[in-house]
């Protein structure tokens, strides 16, 4: 296993080490050691907005913490669940004493891990309401929805959350437009390559050579269909057909948003994309907010997501909010 690291045990601590000196004008450490969040800024107090999530995920989920997005995070080892007293942490450095969103995926350990926290931060007073992401339609069919994981499509959703909370919206106005956001989105990924927990020193799947993995999850969780390699222009329409089917969309705009699972090359990514533009339009369907790079990957997994949301005019706004972080910035027009 040949990797940029020192002791494989160690590290998310020392990356976290990393981020802060390589950004302290975005992230700053705290007395927990996996919270990292926003240095002060003087604002007027606002509603704190929230996430966490397993390391290996880069910029996910620390990268999206910053002015428009994120106030802490709460940090977990490599592909696992911060724990609940994280959460709580972060919570506590989120709290701006108008309550605090959490906005993160839903897997197992994050739903029992943030429900405790939520109750931990109600004994300090301190009311915490949540929404869960859960865009993958890969995961579950529509009927079982609350089933499906949470992928890329959660950056959408603290785009939403943040942008509302900077404009001085209540805890319940910030929660409804993340929850618009999340059930406006779907996403699905194909994988090409599995990946390497350092810790383990060895891939915990396989995709054998000349295959891909349709609907593949950000762990290596199995996907729908396993098939022979495709060119892009193919692989595109795959991913589309299964998105477009699962929520109407047409002759509506939309925020597209391509991401890279951590080792296909970005010129790879925009060659997806122009074949998911095109054909979004023979749909009579307009990709009004674009995003193409790496948002939401996956070590060094071989592969791509798709997620698509429907834009209203609220989300056109708080997509065209301004925002700062690691992850992704957008700048006034």
């Amino acid at each position: 296993m040949n990797r940029v690291i020192n002791d494989p045990d160690q590290v998310t601590e020392d990356s976290l080490q990393g981020v802060v000196r390589a950004h302290p004008d975005l992230l700053v450490a705290t007395d927990h050691p996996r919270v990292l969040r926003r240095p002060s800024s003087g604002e007027a107090p606002r509603v704190g907005i929230v996430t966490g999530g397993g390391s290996g995920h880069e910029p996910a989920f620390l990268g999206y913490v910053g002015p428009g997005l994120v106030d802490a995070v709460a940090v977990g080892e490599v592909f696992a669940s911060p724990t609940a007293k994280s959460f709580h942490a972060a919570f506590r450095e989120a709290d701006q004493g108008q309550g605090v969103a959490c906005l993160y995926g839903n897997y197992a350990g994050d739903n029992m891990n943030v429900k405790m926290a939520v109750k931990l931060a109600a004994k300090d007073d301190v009311t915490v309401k949540t929404v869960v992401a859960n865009d993958d339609v890969a995961s579950a069919t529509p009927d079982e929805a609350d089933k499906r994981r949470g992928v890329a499509g959660e950056i959408i959703m603290w785009k939403a959350g943040g942008a509302r909370a900077a404009e001085g919206a209540s805890l319940d106005e910030v929660i409804a437009s993340a929850q618009k956001a999340i059930d406006n989105t779907r996403s699905i990924g194909i994988g090409l390559s599995a990946c390497t927990i350092p810790a383990n020193g060895k891939p915990n799947f396989t995709i054998d050579n000349g295959t891909m993995e349709v609907g593949i999850g950000h762990h290596g969780e199995h996907g729908i269909a396993v098939l022979p390699v495709a060119p892009a222009k193919e692989m595109a329409g795959i991913m589309l057909e299964k998105i477009l089917a699962d929520l109407p969309f047409g002759g509506e705009d939309v925020s597209v948003l391509i991401s890279g699972l951590g080792a296909t090359p970005l010129m790879e990514l925009y060659l997806l994309y122009g074949h998911v533009d095109e054909m979004l339009r023979a749909h009579n369907i307009t990709p009004r907010h674009r995003f193409v790079g790496n948002y939401f990957t996956s070590l060094e997994m071989m592969g791509v997501s798709v997620t698509l949301t429907r834009v209203d005019g609220e989300l056109d706004r708080l997509l065209r909010a301004p925002a700062r972080s690691i992850g992704l910035s957008v700048f006034p027009a």
